[in-house]
């Protein structure tokens, strides 16, 4: 990876890598999130995973048709079985043609 962007004019949270502890804190807090949420006209509202997960594809969608494979990268976890490493770089490179895969186990 070369550069890490951040979509800062989005009202969204900063982008953030975190580590083992935060990560287990975040899954058990009790203000986790437990519903998706979509946003309508700049207002975050509660979603079905059904409406949330077409709204990611189409996303991928979109952004692949207007910014090429390329324009997408993946980032997967050493921690994380070889099985699911195999199906994130196969998701990037079949459906995303893109070949910008990476991961911690090089490091």
């Amino acid at each position: 990876m070369t550069q890490f962007l951040c979509c800062a004019h989005l009202p969204t949270t900063p982008a953030k890598i975190l580590d083992e502890t935060e990560s287990l804190n975040m899954q058990s807090s009790m203000s986790r999130l437990t519903t998706p949420l979509v946003r309508d006209n700049g207002r975050l509202r509660p979603a079905s995973w059904d409406e949330a997960l077409d709204r990611a594809a189409d996303g991928f969608r979109s952004a692949k048709s207007a910014y090429g494979g390329r324009s997408f990268g993946l980032f997967s976890c050493s921690k994380t079985t070889n099985e699911m490493n195999f199906m994130a770089q196969k998701f990037a490179r079949a459906v995303m043609s893109s070949n910008n895969v990476d991961s911690c186990n090089r490091t």
